[in-house]
């Protein structure tokens, strides 16, 4: 479904309200706004397949080139505003992006993008005067009339770039019109967690990441209030719950541990009784903080696991999380498969690379048809892996242990980095923590805590052996950290992932992270 039809039924209704600025967008403010800058989409040249970048801080007109894009059966590639320009053109040309829309809030990097990007012939900034671009409002105003029905477009969004350059993931686009029913999500919303029209959902992260940019998206289709953060803030993300009558959010794990810590006053300040749905993903959540946020929140954690690619999905609610504690849930959309370094299938508890079957190859990488075959099982080219290593139990429940590349091997012993960081998250002395590999002449490699101290935390070698000795007392002590380094702040996603390779490179160079 789209905006459209709520715009007919409820047009004075708020889709979107920033949560800093108070800003509203209606329902018929959303329609017609997307319908205009379709027409001018379409004006440009652009047809179904093709692709719209863009560019922009959190702000309600991302939603109109969305459902632009949805309505028009093209691509939106929302691009990272974090990155350096000219990673934000590598993108944009990488893409094939026609058209590129963005925020006078980014007004340096996107003047700085302009040279770079030639083949975007249609530049268009909103929020003020940008070099290089037209007046995204000027063209609304003199676009045509609203075109007919359309097919319905998709996201091609790119990897965080976690483990190396960002990957354009392109979805193939579905068979069907904008105003038709088709995204699984949508009555998997409804049934699951119960949401409908009369919900109100908070978004505290960046919207070009592929979870916020959706969700958004299928609680529009809902005809939900989507209430949007500028950015997250622990205290005024609890402030804007109890404001705004949230009852549903989706968060990750390193924004709930920064409302764990929290003094339990502020924590207690506000009223979040509103709240019915809080679910968690893009990262592993240690099972200490999920049972802290379980008794702060009661039984409304939800969890799922899966990613931009799409290939597979999982969910598991509170209920089952608590019979099977760290478990991310079932496979909602195909088996399962867990395979070892040779392409052999393990069974249940033994952990390797996950694999999920479907009936047909569920994307495809942008313009690398090699890392496309290098996530696709050799033997069963439906079966495709994103790097990611666990393992499932007798019941199909599935466990993450780490992402491959992240794995220390230290004298021939497997060891998850994962394991440890949950450990280390909830210390007391702990704000931040990263754990990896560094190259040890004897055992290959050993196990380093890099440890971002909290506020009136004394870095030095007496923390030094407080953590490794904590770590020591939990789990088996050649998981330890062998040494750790203190750093100001560690590189983190606005999405919560750690830039893990930013993060070792020193190391491999030679050097010393310490501060």
């Amino acid at each position: 479904m789209y905006p459209g039809i709520h715009a007919r039924s409820t047009p004075e209704k708020p889709a979107v309200v920033m949560a800093g600025s108070g800003r509203v967008l209606t329902y018929a403010e959303l329609d017609h706004d997307s319908a205009k800058l379709a027409r001018v989409l379409h004006d440009a040249g652009l047809r179904r397949g093709d692709v719209v970048a863009l560019l922009s801080d959190n702000a309600a007109e991302c939603f109109e080139v969305y459902w632009a894009a949805m309505r028009s059966g093209l691509y939106i590639t929302a691009i990272n505003r974090h990155l350096a320009a000219d990673e934000v053109g590598y993108i944009v040309n990488d893409s094939g992006a026609k058209a590129l829309v963005v925020s006078a809030a980014l007004k340096e990097i996107a003047e700085a993008i302009v040279p770079l990007t030639n083949a975007a012939e249609l530049k268009l900034a909103f929020g003020g005067e940008v070099a290089g671009y037209g007046d995204y409002r000027n063209a609304l105003e003199n676009a045509g009339p609203a075109l007919g029905d359309q097919p319905r477009g998709a996201e091609m969004l790119y990897s965080s770039g976690t483990t190396g350059r960002p990957k354009g993931v392109r979805l193939p686009l579905p068979d069907r019109q904008v105003d038709e029913p088709g995204d699984f999500l949508v009555p998997l919303f409804q049934k699951m967690y119960g949401l409908g029209p009369d919900d109100v959902y908070l978004s505290p992260a960046p919207i070009y990441h592929t979870a916020p940019l959706r969700w958004c998206g299928v609680f529009h289709s809902l005809g939900a209030t989507v209430v949007v953060m500028e950015k997250f803030d622990p205290e005024q993300a609890l402030a804007v719950i109890e404001r705004h009558g949230v009852t549903a959010t989706q968060m990750v794990p390193t924004m709930f541990v920064r409302m764990l810590k929290l003094p339990e006053e502020i924590r207690n300040r506000y009223d979040i009784g509103s709240l019915k749905v809080a679910v968690h993903a893009a990262a592993p959540c240690p099972v200490d903080v999920k049972r802290k946020m379980i008794d702060w929140w009661g039984p409304i954690i939800h969890e799922y696991y899966g990613s931009t690619e799409g290939n597979g999905i999982t969910f598991i609610d509170t209920p089952q999380w608590l019979e099977r504690p760290g478990s991310v849930g079932r496979s909602a959309l195909g088996p399962v498969h867990i395979c070892d370094d040779n392409d052999r299938e393990l069974p249940p508890g033994k952990v390797g690379l996950i694999y999920f079957e479907r009936d047909e190859l569920p994307f495809v990488y942008h313009n690398d048809p090699g890392k496309t075959r290098a996530a696709q099982h050799p033997d069963h080219p439906n079966w495709t892996a994103i790097g990611d290593v666990g393992y499932v139990d007798d019941d199909g429940y599935v466990f993450l242990t780490d992402r491959k590349s992240f794995m220390i091997i230290s004298g021939g012993v497997n060891i998850y980095p994962q394991e440890i960081e949950a450990v280390l998250t909830l210390h007391p002395k702990v704000f931040d923590v990263a754990v990896i590999g560094i190259p040890d002449p004897e055992m290959g490699e050993q196990v380093k805590a890099v440890v971002q101290p909290a506020a009136g935390a004394a870095a030095g070698a007496d923390l030094e052996r407080e953590l490794i000795e904590y770590v020591r007392a939990r789990i088996a002590h050649y998981k330890a950290p062998r040494s750790v380094d203190f750093v100001g702040q560690l590189p983190r996603t606005p999405t919560g992932k750690l830039l893990k390779h930013a993060i070792r490179q020193p190391y491999l160079n030679g050097a010393s992270a310490t501060v």
